[in-house]
């Protein structure tokens, strides 16, 4: 007799054990995943369903829960091109920093959104200095700091729950 896929087994299929830490390393079920373009791909396929879970998602119907303990992916390097700052992530994307959403979390730790926002991506120490290298006081600012860059100054946040 084929076994009947009820919406509850299929949850429960979605649960793999993808874990994204503190560090921004990548498990499944407790074994770090290290081969590269698997790595690459799974980062790739980061996205955050519309109730906020977490998921490596292929299409709408295929996808797994992956817990982030910290950010989904880390902003490797920084560059800045004229008044613009562009990050390269631990996925392989490039992309300039949306700089409305720069905010400082624990410990002087940067953060911005990614993808259009849909995922947070913490900015490894280079990345970091780079994109401090314009970052001024401001008293007005939630954090102290702006960012001056794309011909204006822009506030840096606070982290807040995400």
């Amino acid at each position: 007799m084929p076994l009947e896929l009820t919406p509850e087994l299929l949850e429960q299929m979605r649960t793999i054990g993808l874990r994204i830490d503190r560090a921004g390393r990548l498990w499944h079920q407790d074994v770090e995943v290290t081969h590269p373009r698997l790595r690459r791909a799974l980062l790739g396929w980061l996205d955050v369903r519309a109730d906020g879970r977490d998921v490596v998602r292929l299409d709408d119907q295929r996808y797994a829960y992956v817990d982030v303990e910290d950010a989904h992916l880390r902003a490797l390097s920084a560059r800045w091109e004229s008044d613009r700052v562009h990050l390269v992530l631990d996925d392989g994307a490039d992309e300039e920093l949306a700089y409305d959403t720069l905010a400082v979390g624990a410990g002087d730790a940067l953060y911005c959104r990614v993808r259009g926002g849909r995922l947070r991506a913490r900015l490894t120490t280079a990345a970091h200095d780079k994109v401090a290298e314009r970052v001024v006081p401001d008293d007005d600012a939630p954090a102290g700091f702006a960012l001056e860059a794309a011909g204006r100054r822009w506030p840096v946040n606070v982290v807040t729950a995400r």
